[in-house]
């Protein structure tokens, strides 16, 4: 290591007090430069060079490296930025060799100090320094792989030395930058506040520093000052007058890491590149920079090297707008959108294991020192589904769970009935009670509003492939629009209210639909949120809000005098409507986001094909069958079935609202014999059930099938559903929006697998493994299910079984399992580890049937003292107690010596018990189970000691799990969705609060 002595003006170097970087990454680097500010000066000669790299230790190991990743840093970081990913090089099977340089006048590289008549180095100069440094380093002649990695300004820096050396360019990775910006649109608030306190922010004070370091989201992930590994870190810093000059902006940075990064400019003689680089912003054709800018951000177009973009979408500079202009110019990019990182994502989140694994499926990885050819997981995953699932042209067998891959597109029914007088779509009044009718479509009229639909969005420019966000309450305008949708060629974004506004936000500019058709409210609040897509109204709106609301046209025309709605607007052109594309993106649909932020599914038009034929065959739909869809996604489903669907009054954003009424009514008008509902909504129907009149009640006693998915329901509300539908089987299929339905159980089925695991009055199993868990099943048409074993870290093991017993993950694989995430190519990559498969993050069993119990969610695993725990049966047995009317078991403490605390919904208070205890058992275990049921409240906290003793009894006893403790909590916070997801990591840490004594 040298450690050289630099002029005044030059940061003090010493590697060693920088936290968490190996010192044997640091050099220095004599570079002749060819800048033409430096020509102009006329002091062309050589300039030092700081820079990071990990050859020294890739050497060190034996270790070849595959290839270079040159790191490209911005303003005001430095090659500090990417010691993540120095670290991640070094790895034996897949070793890459990471060059990160710190810009002329940036980081523990020279400055220059230079400044022609104001003159300073800019974009041109800055690719021409970066030429040099790689020239001169000898990275122009490698013959291995190439890629670089930028972020910030490094993304225009690294672009246009790219276009400059295209010979030896293998790939592209970029995190937060832009390549282009319009002159037109605004550059971002925060960049125009940092321009307008230019020299005060950047260069007279460390403001625009302290700013950029507290967008850090997540505190720092390397050690803390004085512990093992940041070393001299506590006040070993480079102390200009004594010490670092004061934050002027907080952030959640370790200390030391946010002391590393500051301290090449911690003095104003080191901040001269910081001012210069937002001097050089490019607002416009007078800065500098901007007539290259232009050039490279066209010219990226001809780079057809692999890409891959992970992005922090919280960034208020770079903001979303910025990642899609890189995608349309770089179509080919992976993305991978981190929903809760900031400008620094590398800092809040690990990026650099993805970019490896990226690496190694685009460039091999190596085996006893060999490299192997690239190991692509989409591409053997298409593969291995294809197979599966009959994709195959040619093939003859499947294998187990497939079907027939022969593709009958969504329209078949509709066009197919064109000419048919009967009903196909009904709308509910939502005006009084619920309980009449507001519109008839017959599936002639269906069809030729459609075709008029369609006809009318292409004229206000939706194309094949456009994405169209819908913001329709669900009923025939809904059906019509989805279908014209489809007719076109287009994809549906479908992300309901129930995200509520930040979740919807971010749903919707994730998906970044061109297009979003919508009713008034739909509209304003997009033109208030900014939400993406030309705005078009469903009807006709007045001049003034039009123009207010940036409308540029609607799709139907205004209701008739007699409240009539009206048709599509008349559009006097002939579309040649686009043949129906198998794998064409056909709909983007998002996840509840009770588990994290909400993912986009997308859908091709063969796995919603897909999803039609396995509930068709499964649940035995036909032409002329009544759909009563209370449950939004399904009311896409009605026509592709060829069933007549009707969606009942209800808000469906609030599944409570569905009265017994409403869905009495909605089945009489259709004689529906196919009931669809959220558990949420079926909890209401049967809290409402008194209201129902005889003509309802026989309205409902002619359904023949009552399906309910999204959530677990509990066996007294499928008997008390029971009594309301008494000739329907009733079923819970299990499911996920990446794939629904995949298995189906029928309450009879669940009656059957509860006595086989019960012992009988002999003390006698059948079955053994048919319990722990909420029983959901045997796979449904053309689907299948396999478990990958938890191990003892709480991990999964890489092989699958069908052996009864094994809890693990649960996978499945059907023709209408999802394509992919949208733009989440991590989580992507996580969930078709397994070839052909999907991995739910669902845990679980198969019993000895074969039918498949669910235990909770992977991420629910609880490590403790007692092993490796589910949370499902031990819930359940605290469930079965009339005292409580929920539970959730949440780990307290280190994973692996965690303990597991019992969180409940007390239905009752030890003082109650009593004259509870003498309620019918039917009207107790209501009371106990539906939401907005009469309860008796207990104080939020540590149980009360007798029932704590009962939960904690009676789960030892069913489970043989030893409860820490017992907790009660007014109300478990669930998703608006179905209410009945609990957050359980909210509720873990306020129960490690509430034990602690906090």
């Amino acid at each position: 290591m040298r450690h050289l002595n630099f002029p005044k003006a030059q940061p003090p170097y010493n590697p060693e007090e920088w936290a968490g970087v190996n010192p044997r990454y640091s050099h220095l680097l004599e570079v002749p430069t060819t800048a033409p500010i430096e020509q102009r000066a006329q002091q062309a000669g050589a300039r030092r060079w700081h820079y990071l790299d990990n050859l020294p230790v890739l050497v060190e190991q034996g270790l070849e490296p595959i290839g270079t990743i040159l790191c490209v840093h911005g303003n005001p970081t430095w090659s500090y930025l990417w010691r993540t990913v120095l670290d991640a090089g070094v790895n034996e099977r897949a070793p890459w060799r990471v060059v990160a340089v710190d810009q002329i006048d940036m980081g523990y590289s020279e400055r220059t100090h230079l400044d022609l008549e104001g003159e300073r180095r800019s974009l041109t100069d800055r690719i021409a320094d970066l030429g040099d440094f790689t020239k001169t380093l000898g990275l122009d002649e490698t013959d291995k792989p190439l890629v670089t990695l930028a972020h910030d300004w490094g993304g225009l820096v690294s672009f246009g030395w790219a276009l400059e050396h295209r010979e030896i360019l293998s790939g592209v990775m970029l995190t937060n930058t832009a390549v282009y910006h319009d002159g037109i649109e605004n550059i971002p608030a925060a960049l125009r506040l940092a321009l307008g306190v230019h020299e005060w922010g950047t260069h007279d004070s460390t403001a625009f520093i302290d700013v950029t370091l507290g967008l850090a989201q997540n505190e720092g992930r390397l050690p803390a000052p004085g512990s093992a590994g940041a070393g001299a870190l506590d006040g070993a810093l480079p102390q200009p007058v004594g010490q670092q000059p004061k934050r002027l902006y907080p952030s959640p940075l370790n200390e030391a890491i946010y002391r590393t990064y500051r301290a090449p400019y911690a003095h104003s003689a080191w901040r001269e590149g910081v001012r210069n680089f937002v001097g050089d912003i490019p607002t416009g054709a007078d800065v500098p920079s901007y007539t290259p800018m232009q050039r490279i951000a066209e010219q990226i177009r001809g780079l057809d090297v692999p890409a891959f973009f992970q992005w922090g979408t919280k960034d208020p500079v770079f903001q979303r707008r910025y990642l899609f202009d890189l995608m349309e110019r770089m179509p080919q990019a992976k993305v991978h959108r981190y929903e809760k990182a900031s400008h620094l994502v590398i800092e809040d989140y690990d990026i650099a294991t993805p970019m490896i694994s990226w690496l190694a499926q685009t460039f091999g990885t190596l085996e006893d020192g060999a490299l192997v050819p690239p190991h692509n997981v989409e591409a053997e995953h298409r593969a291995a589904r294809a197979r599966r699932h009959g994709l195959t042209a040619g093939e003859g067998a499947t294998a187990e769970g497939a079907v027939p891959a022969a593709f009958r597109p969504m329209l078949a029914a509709l066009t197919e009935r064109a000419d048919d007088a009967s009903t196909a779509v009904v709308d509910m009044d939502p005006k009084g009670d619920g309980t009449s009718v507001s519109v008839t479509l017959t599936w002639a009229e269906l069809n030729q509003q459609v075709n008029a639909a369609a006809t009318r969005l292409h004229a206000l420019g939706v194309r094949p492939g456009d994405r169209v966000n819908l913001m329709v309450p669900p009923g025939a305008r809904l059906t019509t629009l989805i279908y014209a949708c489809m007719k076109l060629g287009a994809v549906i974004v479908v992300a309901d209210t129930g995200l509520g506004i930040p979740g919807l936000t971010r749903a919707l500019k994730g998906a970044n639909p061109s297009f979003l058709v919508g009713i008034p409210a739909a509209l304003s609040a997009a033109r208030t949120l900014l939400w993406p897509g030309v705005r078009i109204s469903v009807e006709p709106l007045g001049s003034v809000q039009e123009k207010l609301l940036g409308v540029a046209g609607s799709v139907f025309t205004a209701p008739a005098a007699d409240g009539t709605p009206g048709a599509p607007v008349p559009t006097p052109t002939v579309v040649e409507f686009p043949s129906p594309v198998p794998d064409a993106d056909a709909a983007v649909l998002y996840t509840s986001g009770s588990t994290g932020p909400a993912k986009g599914v997308v859908y091709t038009q063969r796995q919603l094909a897909g999803m039609r034929d396995a509930i068709a065959n499964t649940y035995g739909f036909a032409p002329g069958s009544g759909l009563v869809a209370g449950f939004a996604p399904f009311a896409l489903l009605g026509p592709a079935l060829g069933a007549t669907s009707v969606t009942p009054t209800m808000d469906v954003t609030r599944p409570k609202t569905l009265t017994a009424s409403a869905l009495a009514s909605a089945a009489a008008a259709i004689d529906a014999s196919v009931v669809f509902a959220s558990p949420a909504a079926l909890v209401n129907v049967v809290a409402t059930a008194d209201e129902l009149n005889a003509e309802q009640r026989a309205a409902l006693a002619k359904v023949q099938t009552v399906l309910s998915a999204g959530a677990p329901i509990p066996v007294p509300l499928l008997e008390a559903l029971s009594a309301l539908v008494p000739n329907a089987s009733l079923h819970t299929p299990y499911g996920m929006t990446e794939g629904l339905p995949v298995t189906d159980v029928s309450f009879e089925m669940i009656r059957q697998a509860i006595a086989e695991g019960t012992p009988n009055a002999a003390g006698e199993v059948l079955d053994p493994f048919a319990r722990d868990g909420v029983c959901v099943g045997f796979a449904v048409y053309g689907a299948a299910v396999a478990i990958a074993p938890l191990l003892q870290d709480g991990s999964v093991a890489d092989e699958l079984t069908h052996e009864p017993g094994v809890t693990g993950e649960i996978l499945v694989s059907a023709p209408h399992v999802k394509d992919r995430y949208d733009t989440l190519w991590v989580t992507e990559e996580q969930s078709i580890s397994t070839p052909g498969w999907h991995h739910t993050g669902d845990v679980g069993h198969l019993d000895a049937s074969g039918r498949l119990w669910v235990e909770g969610r992977l991420a629910h695993v609880l490590l403790t003292s007692q092993g490796v725990l589910t949370p499902v049966a031990a819930e359940q047995s605290a469930e079965s107690l009339p005292e409580v009317r929920r539970a959730a078991l949440v780990a307290v403490g280190p994973a692996g010596t965690a303990a597991p605390v019992l969180v409940i919904e007390a239905s009752a208070n030890t003082a109650a018990l009593e004259a509870r205890q003498s309620a019918s058992g039917l009207k107790r275990a209501l009371l106990d189970r539906v939401p907005g049921a009469r309860r008796f409240p207990i104080a939020e906290g540590v149980a009360p000691f007798e029932l704590s003793q009962l939960v904690r009894q009676k789960v030892a006893k069913d489970t043989g799990v030893e409860l820490a403790a017992v907790l009660v909590v007014h109300e478990h916070p669930t998703d608006i969705r179905h209410n009945s997801k609990i957050d359980r990591p909210a509720l873990g840490e306020w129960a490690s609060k509430v034990l602690a004594g906090a």
